[in-house]
C-alpha cells in the first residue's frame, strides 16, 4: 500500500536521540548514500512524525543516515511519509524500522528495550520484543533489573498510600492502575515491612533505616510508632507535649514535608489529634487532614510567607 508522501523544508527535520534507536550514525553510509543520491538514485520517503515540543518541526523515525546524506549534497526539500502513531511508543516504531542490511546490533537491541521500559514502565515484554525482533523471554533477561526497581517503587508508593489511610480505588486511580493490581499488592505489605521492623528492633535509628532502604522518614516513622501509646510517641519523635495555650512553634519538622509558605506545622497537627481526639478511634486516621478536624488554614497565596491565621472550629460532622 502505497503512503502518501508530502515534500518539506529538509531543515524542519531534526533527529532526537531520545528515540533514535542505534548508538551511532555511520559516516560510511551518508557517504554511500550520498554518492547514490549523485548518480540518480531514488531512496524510499523517510518517515517522520510531527515534534511535540517544537511546533512546525519533525522529528525522524526512519532514515536518519538518509537524512544526513540529502544535506551533504545539499538538497534543501525532501519528500516525507509523516505519521501519526496514535499513542504508540515512537522509539519502538523507530525500532521496528531499523530493518534491512544494517538491522540494530545486540547492544542497540538490549538498550532499546531498557530505553523503552524506562519511558513508559506498562510495556509488556511482549510488545518491546515484537518491535525489536526479540522473544519475550530476552526482553524479560533485558529489563529484569529495571522491573524490579519499577515493582519496588510502586509497592512503596501503594504501601505509604495505604498507611495514609487512602482506599484501594483511589489508589488505583492515582497510579493509573487497575484495583485488582493495587489489592494484589497490598497482600504483600506485611512482607514489605519485615526487613525495615527488623533493622529498627536492632536499634538502628530511623534515619538510618530510612537511608538503608530509600524510604522517606515519615514511612519508616508510622511503623517505629505502631502500636505505641500517644504520649510514648511524642517521647519518640522529641517534640515533648504542650498545652494548648503554648501553641507556638518557629520551625516545621523537616521530618515530616517540604518547608513551604503557609505550611502547617507537623507538631500542630500532632497537638490537635492528641487533645481533640481519642486514641484509636476510627476517625484517627494516619492520613487525617486537617480540614477533617474542623481546622481551617488560611495560607497567603505568592512566593514570599505572610502573617497567617489558624481558625478552629471543633464540630461534629
Amino acid at each position: 500500500m502505497t503512503q502518501q508522501t508530502t515534500t518539506i523544508p529538509i531543515s524542519s527535520i531534526i533527529l532526537d536521540e531520545n528515540i533514535y534507536p542505534r548508538k551511532s550514525i555511520d559516516p560510511k553510509r551518508i557517504a554511500t548514500f550520498a554518492e547514490n543520491l549523485r548518480d540518480g538514485f531514488k531512496f524510499d520517503p523517510m518517515e517522520v512524525e510531527p515534534d511535540p515540543d517544537h511546533p512546525g518541526m519533525y522529528r525522524l523515525l526512519d532514515g536518519a543516515h538518509r537524512w544526513n546524506a540529502y544535506k551533504t549534497i545539499g538538497v534543501t526539500e525532501v519528500e516525507v511519509v509523516i505519521k501519526n502513531l496514535n499513542g504508540e511508543d515512537p522509539l519502538l516504531y523507530a525500532a521496528q524500522k531499523a530493518i534491512g542490511p544494517r538491522q540494530l546490533t545486540e547492544d542497540e537491541t538490549r538498550e532499546t528495550a531498557r530505553r523503552a521500559y524506562t519511558r513508559n514502565s506498562s510495556l509488556s515484554s511482549a510488545a518491546i520484543g515484537k518491535a525489536i525482533g526479540r522473544s519475550r523471554q530476552t526482553v524479560d533477561s533485558y529489563i529484569s533489573d529495571l522491573r524490579a526497581v519499577t515493582q519496588m517503587g510502586l509497592d512503596i508508593n501503594i504501601f505509604r498510600m495505604n498507611r495514609l489511610g487512602i482506599p484501594q480505588d483511589r489508589i488505583a486511580k492515582r497510579l493509573g492502575a487497575k484495583q485488582v493490581l493495587i489489592h494484589n499488592h497490598l497482600l504483600k505489605m506485611p512482607v514489605l515491612a519485615n526487613s525495615i521492623n527488623t533493622d529498627l528492633s536492632r536499634g538502628f535509628t530511623v534515619s538510618q533505616v530510612a537511608e538503608k532502604h530509600n524510604w522517606t522518614e515519615p514511612m519508616v516513622w508510622s511503623l517505629a510508632l505502631e502500636d505505641k501509646e500517644d504520649l510514648d510517641r511524642f517521647k519518640e519523635i522529641g517534640w515533648g507535649l504542650r498545652t494548648w495555650d503554648l501553641w507556638e512553634w518557629n520551625d516545621c519538622d523537616k521530618r515530616f514535608g517540604d518547608d513551604w509558605p503557609g505550611r502547617i506545622p507537623a507538631q500542630l497537627i500532632a497537638h490537635i489529634l492528641y487533645y481533640f481526639s481519642k486514641q484509636n478511634d476510627p476517625r484517627h486516621l494516619p492520613g487525617l487532614k486537617p480540614q477533617m478536624l474542623g481546622l481551617r488554614y488560611d495560607r497567603p497565596t505568592g512566593d514570599t510567607p505572610r502573617n497567617r491565621t489558624t481558625h478552629m472550629d471543633y464540630t461534629n460532622s
